[in-house]
């Protein structure tokens, strides 16, 4: 297996390791090059299918895994399971000549056979910021042999992610946002630092109140009270999982805060939201108008 990683390359390693999962450390100068054989090439990890077919190289695609939900066109694709629970028979079914893995994929024993497969493999990291989403982009460019489409993509990227975080420049008084990830059983998880909900938070020019503690967390209500958050930030799962307005603001640790008070909830998209690839420019921008209104401006 052909790996990169760079100092950034900890991808949040709480999360990983809350949920059990594996980062594999590997060497940079590996990758010079790209794959041997880019023309089979199987995207695991929706941010990489994404850069992909922004980079018009999307012929290459084979396969990709069910977090790849964008473009619309990536749907028809064949589907190898979730990154986080992939069988290695399933990746192999499709026949792949090459890999693209966005770190944090797993189980460590699915990785393991896929690294002694036949079909090269690089490991994308997957840092929660403005240069990981740029570092990204040039890995995945270099490994399929578009170095220089990926430069330009990167540049355009790294232009709009500018621009967008200039909407916040100029605010004093900075949002508190609580990112929950599930209220199951009435108890929230939330997200502490090193995570990709505490990342597009910070880019979008607001606090994460949770930002104390290390990768999803269950808090107590005493500790959400106390935090005082200005805004609940959730991600959209559709249908009857996304939980009302009310139901959210009404749980007994978020009633008495300003969210609560304020019933200041939103919502965006999963893959938009904590994604960090082409389209994060937009969530920051989204975001940012969402978290303060009239008072986010170029």
């Amino acid at each position: 297996m052909r790996s990169v990683t760079s100092s950034g390359a900890f991808l949040g390693a709480a999360l990983v390791a809350a949920i059990g999962f594996c980062a594999v450390p590997v060497d940079a100068n590996e990758i010079e090059g790209g794959f041997s054989d880019p023309s089979r090439v199987v995207a695991i990890g929706g941010s990489i299918t994404e850069i992909v077919y922004a980079l018009g190289e999307e012929k290459r695609l084979v396969a990709r895994d069910s977090t790849s939900l964008y473009p619309e066109a990536a749907l028809a694709l064949p589907d190898v399971g979730y990154m986080r629970q992939l069988s290695p028979e399933g990746v192999l079914s499709v026949n792949p000549s090459a890999i693209l893995m966005l770190e944090g994929s797993g189980p460590r024993e699915a990785v393991d056979v896929l690294a002694k497969a036949s079909a090269e493999m690089v490991n994308v990291p997957d840092r929660f910021d403005h240069d990981g989403i740029l570092e990204k982009i040039r890995i995945v460019g270099m490994a399929i042999g578009a170095e220089g489409k990926a430069k330009e993509l990167a540049s355009l990227v790294d232009k709009d992610i500018k621009s967008a975080q200039e909407l916040t420049a100029d605010v004093a008084e900075r949002k508190r946002v609580l990112f929950v990830l599930s209220l199951q059983g009435g108890k929230i998880l939330a997200a502490g630092h090193g995570t990709a909900a505490d990342g597009i938070i910070k880019m979008a020019g607001a606090v994460n109140v949770m930002g104390d503690f290390e990768g999803y967390k269950q808090a107590s209500d005493e500790a959400v009270v106390t935090a005082k958050p200005d805004v609940i930030l959730m991600m959209t799962r559709g249908g009857e999982h996304d939980r009302g307005v009310d139901e959210v603001v009404s749980h007994p640790a978020i009633a008495p805060t300003p969210a609560g008070q304020a019933k200041a909830l939103i919502r965006m998209d999963a893959s938009y939201l904590l994604g960090f690839g082409p389209r994060t420019a937009g969530a920051v921008r989204d975001l940012a108008k969402a978290f303060y209104g009239d008072k986010a401006t170029d």
